[in-house]
């Protein structure tokens, strides 16, 4: 963690959610560090075919700007409303009732009203008004309208970064507005000027690249599982194998490369790698790896529509090479909510896929009866459920566990019972967070949609407060001593904030606790867990 940030005392006493005396058109925009990711790489928006590709510095007054882009910005925005009508629907049904205001992680850890779902919808609605209603360009600013200037621009750019899409506000809206919707039409918007940040655009050019985020060549993918195949075998005596591309194989298994190359993901990557090895085993199911598509997660959608779709194809390109039958996805958060809710629009649907049936159980997935895509915390509650697993849940009785609802599996796909179904069967000690904290109403991590940057840590720390203030409650109440989630950006997101926040709560992902729980055939007596720390009782 960077070592200029501000203690968590300090940032709590700085933020003030009265309002100012100023209008907030006339509050003057601060662009400052630990607030913003760093501007996007120019060989990254080149790779992706984007405009305007260039050096420039948020910091800097001169931003490089082409000399048309009022005129950019405005065919962008009217070629939008055009094709998408819910952006027109959204510009225009809001009444600024407020029920959002108070309900952004963001605008609770940070005081800035323009963090206020609303306000941050309005610095677009204002210009629409402007631009596209006749009433703003009649009444200006006494209608709510502003002109296009370069300060605007410059706010959107702050602000639309400051939004990590989690659509807890859309919750709240008493006209179901979606601000997530709005904020990915802003960085559209954006994105025709160049103005992106690297954190996401070098993501997404690597994906285009090497099929991953961390530009991961298919060589060391399988360097990584062999290393884990190694641990595996130290902490349980079994050797093993995951095949790569195997043509015909029962299902094709994808997962975010951030649980193959970065902790603590890398144990649920090896959870994953058990429970497989345990389905062939005992049940002869075949499931593939793939080096093409060896990333599940989706940082196109923080792009454009575009390059979702684009990311989101490769998936279902590769099941169709290896003719499976269906595919499994890892713990993901924006990967579930493109395949639940933009998939079928984009690339669907997959006929030439099976509707997906686990061939264990004889369990009929009917959700991903179109997508033909089942998230993996379901089909292990499945096999939990028909007795197909052989579960010691005392192996994590070192864990007091608590479960965040990761936003777009949860939110997005509507998968909250079946985590929860697994944690119940593998652990015996979970303790849920507040009612208002959790399901539906989860708090985000404060660290997605392209956030979760080095130089941005105030930002996300004060993103993270509110999800972080509800673990605090179960640990003080309840000894949690480790939060589980199914993302694998909270995997990559929660240390950083926990250890700020809560430092007594480790980060775990879901098949982690699984795989500690699950008695392979013919293993060893197990002395350690995944992360080699003494099981109960083997202290010793």
């Amino acid at each position: 963690m960077a070592d200029e940030l501000i203690k968590p005392d300090e940032l709590l006493s700085q933020i003030d959610h009265r309002p100012s005396g100023a209008g907030w058109m006339d509050t003057p925009l601060d662009i400052r560090k630990g607030m913003y990711c760093y501007a996007s790489n120019p060989k990254s928006v080149a790779t992706l075919g984007l405009p305007y590709a260039r050096p420039w510095n948020p910091l800097e007054e001169d931003w490089k700007l082409p000399e048309n882009w009022q005129e950019i910005i405005y065919e962008g925005f009217r070629e939008r409303l055009e094709k998408f009508r819910s952006f027109k629907v959204f510009m225009d049904i809001c009444v600024r009732c407020g029920a959002c205001a108070d309900k952004c992680h963001f605008f609770i850890g940070t005081g800035d009203p323009k963090n206020m779902p609303v306000l941050r919808a309005e610095l677009l609605r204002s210009v629409y008004r402007n631009d596209f209603t006749t009433a703003g360009k009649i009444l200006g600013r006494l209608g709510g309208a502003r002109p296009m200037t370069l300060d605007v621009l410059k706010e959107w750019w702050y602000y639309l970064f400051q939004c990590t899409e989690c659509r807890r506000c859309s919750v709240f809206c008493p006209y179901g507005i979606d601000t997530a919707e709005i904020t990915i039409m802003g960085r559209e918007l954006l994105n025709l000027l160049g103005l992106n940040i690297d954190w996401i655009a070098t993501p997404v050019a690597n994906c285009y690249r090497t099929g991953n985020h961390l530009g991961i060549q298919p060589h060391a993918f399988k360097d990584m599982l062999d290393f884990f195949v190694d641990e595996i075998e130290e902490v349980t005596g079994i050797k093993v194998d995951p095949p790569y591309m195997q043509k015909d194989a029962d299902i094709l298994f994808i997962t975010p490369s951030g649980d193959v190359f970065a902790d603590p993901g890398t144990y649920t990557c090896m959870g994953y790698m058990l429970l497989f090895h345990y389905l062939k085993e005992k049940y002869d199911l075949n499931i593939t790896w793939s080096t093409y598509a060896s990333e599940g997660g989706n940082f196109g959608f923080f792009t454009s529509h575009e390059t979702m779709k684009r990311l989101n194809s490769k998936m279902y390109a590769e099941a169709k090479r290896l003719g499976v039958k269906w595919i499994l996805g890892g713990e993901c958060g924006h990967m579930w909510r493109v395949i639940t809710q933009y998939m079928d629009t984009m690339n669907g649907p997959a006929d030439f896929l099976e509707e997906p049936v686990n061939p264990i159980t004889g369990t009929t997935f009917e959700n991903a009866k179109s997508t033909k895509m089942v998230h993996i915390a379901e089909f292990t509650a499945d096999l939990i459920k028909h007795g197909k697993l052989e579960l010691d849940p005392g192996r994590n009785d070192n864990q007091i566990v608590t479960f965040h609802d990761s936003c777009n599996p949860a939110r997005g796909m509507g998968l909250l019972d079946e985590p929860r179904y697994v944690l119940e069967n593998v652990v015996n000690h979970f303790y849920e967070m507040p009612a208002g904290t959790i399901r539906e109403q989860t708090f985000c991590c404060g660290s997605g949609a392209g956030l979760n940057a080095g130089e941005n840590m105030e930002l996300r720390m004060a993103g993270g407060f509110p999800r972080a203030n509800a673990v605090k409650h179960v640990h003080d109440n309840f000894g949690v001593n480790m939060l589980a989630c199914v993302c694998a950006i909270d995997r990559a997101a929660f240390p950083a904030s926990m250890e700020y926040w809560v430092p007594e709560v480790d980060v775990t992902g879901l098949h982690e606790l699984v795989a500690n729980a699950l008695i392979m055939p013919g293993e060893k007596e197990r002395e350690t867990d995944l992360r080699g720390e003494p099981l109960p009782g083997m202290e010793e």
